[in-house]
């Protein structure tokens, strides 16, 4: 075998072909005449040969040659095998399952006295197997390739992020609407249940009891301690029919998603008045005592404040952004549009109730005319009739209350929520009137240093003052650029996240409304087939509507009395007939 058809390549140059020829093609025509185990033990035991040891891997080729030649433990298997290698294709690699008859073999040498040698060629192969498989990469008999274990590793993909998974979860429901107080303090207090896993909170699930104002409360604050973020605000407050059913229960439910997008922020969720509002007992004492530690609660607070941030910004804003500009009609269009979808779904609200009550008024008169109408086999199905009617005007309202809480209470919210965004747009406007007014202070401050400098007859100590006024103006200008970039980049994050959750929330409004409607025509198609298999039934001899027994049972005799009677007044007519005929 050729050192250009060893697989490792790394046989010496310098070998002699000629020395290495007979050595592995001889043997093969003289193994056809001895036994097998002369065959197999000429090729196989390099260890008498001293002058070919150090051509260890030219050996190896050899013993390969032998495994997939006629020349194996078991001698040629038939007369038209050939005894040649094909020269065309290289050997493969060995495997280690592959090398263990070759070692098992030479562990029985032929003499004694080749034992040593044996053993220092077998440490060479040891070396020699570790060094192919270091550079294979073969997995061992009793092993698994890391592949086999790294794959589904890496296939694996957790369902949430880290982030989501180290986050505090919220569940929130608002209910138990009741009315307390009396004829002039009387409002609706609900019960705010919360379970959570933040570590922040005494406990895992608590109960509080909440008003109106309460949830108004928290949103001033959140709004004012976040300027930039999107704040879910509350339901708009309402004087005329505040206590009525429907609409408390459609101002509860828009107050427990108000709750649940809010703890769900990733921003809002680490405010401290939430905190207060969801756990505090003494929820009007917390709320005092925190405003008296804190004289600025309902304002702007923290560098806010320091940089002249709650005072009104002066002058006209231009907007720079065309990002922002072009979010601020998109989002006026928007407003547009929802508050023309609303209007709609107010409408067709109005008509269902409208319709149902024209259902119930249907019912009354079928009912008062069912109970003037002599003919039993009428009043029935004309009573049977105006009961459908009543199911129909309940199907209706459940209708209407169905539309305003699936459909209607998402574009409400959604609203809202774009006035929450434009009062975000505000706060940037005043960041930027904060920055600018940041600037023309410092350039003011920074001419009198100028001037006070070119006068040269002004002591040290206003120089120094006039520096450290300088160096406050720079500050605060450097905080206030800071602060606007900053409320810039959120904003960004905010409306994508609006973006994000209009989407997923429509689609699910939608699918509702959709669900709702459907299983409302079911239900009414229900009613008017079943009506319609009693008619039907009538008609064919077996009345659905069957009249009482005590009514059916005293019909026969009467029916016999005047069937008897109405024969004798025949048969006296008949003889009065006679009679005058006689005469």
């Amino acid at each position: 075998m050729d050192a250009e058809d060893s697989p490792w390549g790394d046989v010496p140059s310098t070998a002699s072909p000629s020395t290495n020829d007979p050595g592995s093609l001889d043997p093969a025509p003289k193994a056809s005449q001895p036994s097998p185990l002369t065959s197999t033990s000429s090729p196989r035991s390099p260890a008498g040969k001293g002058p070919r040891t150090p051509r260890r891997v030219g050996a190896q080729a050899t013993r390969l040659e032998a495994i997939d030649d006629s020349l194996g433990p078991l001698g040629p298997l038939g007369d038209n095998v050939s005894s040649q290698p094909e020269p065309d294709q290289p050997p493969k690699p060995p495997l280690k399952e592959q090398l263990l008859p070759a070692q098992h073999a030479r562990q029985a040498p032929s003499t004694p006295s080749s034992s040593m040698n044996k053993s220092m060629l077998d440490s060479v192969d040891l070396g020699d197997d570790a060094s192919v498989s270091s550079r294979t990469r073969y997995p061992g008999p009793g092993q698994q390739s890391p592949g086999a274990i790294d794959g589904p590793r890496r296939q694996t993909q957790p369902s949430v992020s880290i982030e989501q998974a180290a986050r505090p979860t919220f569940d929130i429901t608002v209910g138990d609407p009741h009315k307390v107080g009396d004829l002039t303090s009387s409002h609706i207090v609900y019960q705010v249940r919360t379970k959570t896993s933040s570590k922040a909170y005494k406990q895992s699930e608590f109960t509080v009891s909440r008003r109106y104002r309460d949830f108004l409360w928290l949103y001033t604050s959140l709004h004012n301690n976040n300027p930039g973020v999107v704040v879910p605000p509350p339901p708009e407050k309402q004087a005329v029919g505040r206590f009525d059913s429907n609409f408390v229960e459609s101002r509860r439910a828009a107050l427990e998603r108000m709750l649940n997008k809010t703890a769900a922020h990733p921003i809002l969720q680490h405010d401290g008045d939430l905190k207060i509002f969801l756990e505090s007992d003494a929820f009007n004492v917390d709320v005092k005592h925190r405003e008296h530690r804190e004289p600025g609660l309902g304002e702007n607070k923290g560098m806010f404040s320091s940089i002249g941030f709650g005072s009104g910004g002066g002058g006209k804003f231009i907007e720079h952004d065309d990002w922002f500009q072009d979010r601020r009609v998109y989002l006026d269009a928007l407003e547009n549009q929802l508050k023309a979808l609303l209007k709609a779904i107010d409408t067709v609200v109005q008509q269902r109730k409208a319709l149902a009550e024209a259902a119930g008024d249907l019912s009354a008169s079928l009912h008062a005319l069912s109970t003037v109408e002599l003919s039993v086999s009428l009043s029935t199905p004309l009573e049977g009739l105006s009961d459908l009617q009543l199911r129909v005007r309940e199907l209706y309202e459940r209708q209407a209350q169905q539309d305003v809480l699936t459909l209607g209470i998402t574009v409400d919210e959604y609203i809202r929520l774009i006035g929450s965004i434009k009062q975000a747009f505000a706060q940037r406007q005043k960041s930027f009137h904060s920055w600018h007014s940041a600037e023309a202070e410092l350039a003011k401050r920074r001419a009198t240093q100028e001037k006070t400098l070119r006068s040269g007859k002004t002591q040290q100590d206003r120089l120094n003052q006039l520096q450290a006024d300088v160096g406050d103006g720079e500050r605060k200008c450097h905080q206030a650029r800071l602060l606007f970039e900053d409320m810039g980049r959120l904003m960004r994050s905010e409306l994508e996240r609006f973006e994000r959750e209009k989407v997923e929330d429509f689609k699910s409004g939608v699918e509702t409304f959709l669900e709702g409607a459907i299983e409302a025509q079911k239900e009414l198609i229900e009613l008017w087939e079943t009506f319609l298999m009693q008619l039907d039934a009538d008609e064919d001899g077996e009345p659905f509507f069957k009249p009482p027994a005590i009514s059916a049972a005293p019909a026969k005799p009467k029916e016999r009395r005047d069937h008897g009677s109405s024969e004798e007044s025949t048969q006296e007519a008949a003889a009065t007939v006679t009679a005058e005929q006689e005469e």
